[in-house]
């Protein structure tokens, strides 16, 4: 069973937030696709997606970032399988790429990002794939800039940034992290900020 999980807060507070780009991200394949997406027996919703006979689950946790990790017992539990970390794709916010740029990684530190910390404390290692959505520019404060809203120019290019990541997380269940990683890791709009 392969596992996307998006990372971000629950609550209408945080919906517009740029932390929750990975939210957005599960929520665009769930319309594309028409998939169910229905609340789990935890803190998380859930829905199934099949590509090349493959089957995963999309997961959004709804615990706050810094307690993401708390999804793999519940899912575990739910639905009787044991995760491999070579099965899962963490989708998330980097603020140290531009708005726009999607990368795809291997494996990696946590790089203060707490939801991203939360991951690797409760599977025991940092070696799973992840896939990182730009959300930098200019801002003073990290946090201040995060748990802003997108601003309207910003928010009229998601959709081209949830596009291509969308490809690229198709290229990651057909071809795997090394293909993903040479023929998406890229800035979409082109932009340099």
């Amino acid at each position: 069973m392969y596992v996307i999980i998006g990372l971000g807060n629950p609550g209408k507070k945080y919906i517009y937030t740029r932390h929750n780009i990975g939210y957005f991200q599960i929520d665009y394949i769930v319309e594309k696709l028409k998939i169910p997406f229905c609340a789990g027996k935890g803190d998380y919703y859930f829905g199934h997606y099949e590509i090349n006979n493959k089957n995963c689950l999309l997961v959004k946790p709804t615990t706050y970032m810094n307690n993401s990790g708390l999804v793999f017992d519940q899912l575990e539990s739910e639905f009787d399988f044991t995760i491999d970390p070579e099965k899962i794709l963490l989708v998330y916010d980097d603020f140290h790429l531009p708005f726009g740029t999607i990368r795809f990684r291997k494996k990696g530190s946590a790089a203060g990002h707490k939801g991203v910390k939360s991951i690797i404390y409760y599977l025991g290692t940092d070696t799973f794939s992840r896939l990182k959505i730009g959300i930098g520019g200019r801002f003073e404060d990290p946090i201040d800039h995060v748990l802003g809203v997108f601003t309207k120019e910003e928010f009229n290019e998601i959709p081209k940034v949830l596009s291509f990541a969308f490809q690229g997380i198709e290229t990651w269940l057909s071809s795997g992290i090394n293909f993903a990683m040479n023929n998406h890791n890229r800035n979409v709009l082109n932009l340099v900020r």
